[in-house]
């Protein structure tokens, strides 16, 4: 960047500052917290508009800013999650923080197509929509505002975050965390916004101000279905109830550990978590012992059925029709704390529980987000794929495999079409925590955009020159 650039730059970073205090639209702490949605709207889109005059190279460094924040903070803001949500584990959560902060693709992402010819140049570039209105969840919340601010960011956009009420003290936090870093570089003042008291009101405010441009849900169906019904671009990314299949070639002792390991991961609040085990009969017995080698308690008879009243609830639907869904207050609660509400204490190793049930038990149909596995027998692996098929509810998120045999790989990857398909691993390898990859909490299924990153939130511009440049 030449000399000339860099003073432009302050300049007009200088300008769009006197702007906002002018215009009294300023967040309450400078950091981007704001009493009211309309409010902190209009300071993203000025805000958006100061990015957009800054260089692709600095808004780079942002992104390194933010990233250094976002590793620095990650344990205090894992440990801040955990105590507000009563949920998932504080090691985990600073491995999903560090790795948002590492391994979310950043403003690299960008790719501009040329296409040349006799008639001249034409050339594709990724453009951002503007202001980003973005809902978050409960269950990752600094790591969701970490990975979602340095893509949308990178992208060239501003973004106003709406938290889940029941995370809101620690994505606030977040949002301050990082916009701190982006300002002690120079950036613009609220190019992340939030508000200070979360509420659906506050939702429906944000999907109809007609200055937001694209809207990212990360959540249950509601959420989705709110967005997808609002009338704006949108992407959504809904909740799963990811299988996990292992045939009778597989490396059984691996599988089950894998399984352990994912399936507890953050006590299962991932939503690519492994949430039901469907196993082929003949290798069913080995390895249900490993997995209780591997930290997995098996529960069964009177105290399984004590462990569906505990965690189950029957809703109502429509009169004579009801559901089962999960108890709120046990998601993403410890295997041992579960445990000792039916009267069992179990040791330190314990991480999960694992319980033998028929395929149509709630535990493997309802995604219960606790580390409950339930493992279900089946003949072969035909009847494993059609299992493991229903079960995912055509939610298209993630699938888990365990085999050797490659056609029976192939046949159950054409089958469940998920946007994931881990084969002998844990599921969090399918976003990069021991896999190749990018990562992202933004799994955008019921919208197709698959793993979102920073290409995820532009709009393509086209601009042709005709019977011009072409050089050859």
């Amino acid at each position: 960047m030449n000399l000339a650039n860099v003073e432009m730059e302050k300049l007009v970073a200088a300008v769009v500052k006197e702007v906002l205090k002018s215009s009294g639209t300023s967040s309450p702490n400078a950091y981007g917290v704001f009493d009211c949605i309309v409010r902190a709207v209009e300071d993203a889109s000025l805000a958006q508009k100061q990015l957009m005059t800054f260089s692709l190279e600095k808004r780079a460094e942002f992104i390194t800013a933010m990233r250094e924040a976002a590793l620095a903070h990650a344990e205090f803001l894992a440990e801040m999650a955990v105590k507000e949500t009563g949920m998932g584990r504080v090691a985990d959560k600073i491995i999903k923080n560090r790795l948002a902060a590492l391994k979310t693709p950043g403003t690299e992402d960008l790719k501009t197509e040329a296409y040349t010819g006799d008639r001249g140049l034409t050339i594709v570039e990724m453009a951002p929509f503007g202001v980003i209105g973005a809902i978050t969840p409960v269950t990752n919340p600094a790591a969701t505002i970490i990975n979602n601010s340095i893509g949308m960011i990178a992208a060239g956009n501003s973004v106003v975050f709406c938290p889940h009420p029941s995370a809101r003290d620690t994505s606030l936090k977040t949002v301050e965390i990082l916009n701190k870093a982006i300002i002690s570089r120079g950036g613009p003042q609220d190019i992340l916004c939030t508000i200070k008291e979360p509420s659906l009101k506050a939702v429906q405010e944000l999907m109809n101000h007609p200055k937001v441009n694209l809207l990212v849900a990360t959540g249950g169906p509601d959420v989705v279905r709110a967005v997808l019904s609002s009338g704006k671009k949108a992407i959504g990314a809904g909740a799963g109830n990811p299988p996990v299949v292992v045939d009778e070639t597989a490396d059984i002792e691996k599988a089950a550990k894998d399984i352990v390991d994912g399936g507890t991961f953050d006590n299962n609040l991932p939503c690519i978590a492994e949430k039901s085990i469907i196993v082929v009969g003949s290798v069913a017995d080995l390895l249900l012992a490993n997995m209780q080698k591997h930290g997995a308690y098996l529960i069964q008879g009177t105290h399984l059925r004590d462990l569906e009243k505990l965690v189950l609830q029957e809703k109502i639907v429509e009169p004579g029709k009801s559901k089962y869904v999960p108890s709120k207050q046990y998601v993403g609660k410890d295997a041992r704390y579960i445990l000792e509400k039916i009267g069992i204490r179990a040791g330190e190793e314990i991480r999960g529980i694992v319980a033998l049930v028929e395929a149509h038990h709630p535990f493997v149909m309802v995604e219960l987000m606790m580390p409950i596995l339930p493992l279900v027998q089946v003949k072969n692996i035909d009847e494993a794929i059609a299992l493991a098929v229903k079960v995912e509810h055509g939610n298209r998120h993630t699938a888990i495999m365990h085999s050797k045999n490659v056609d029976h790989m192939t046949r159950f990857a054409k089958a469940i079409q998920t946007t994931i398909f881990v084969k002998n691993a844990p599921s969090y390898a399918g976003i990069g925590v021991g896999g190749e990859g990018f990562t992202t909490f933004t799994i955008a299924g019921p919208t197709g955009e698959g793993l979102t990153s920073a290409r995820t939130f532009t709009r393509q511009r086209r601009c042709v020159l005709v019977d011009a440049l072409s050089i050859v």
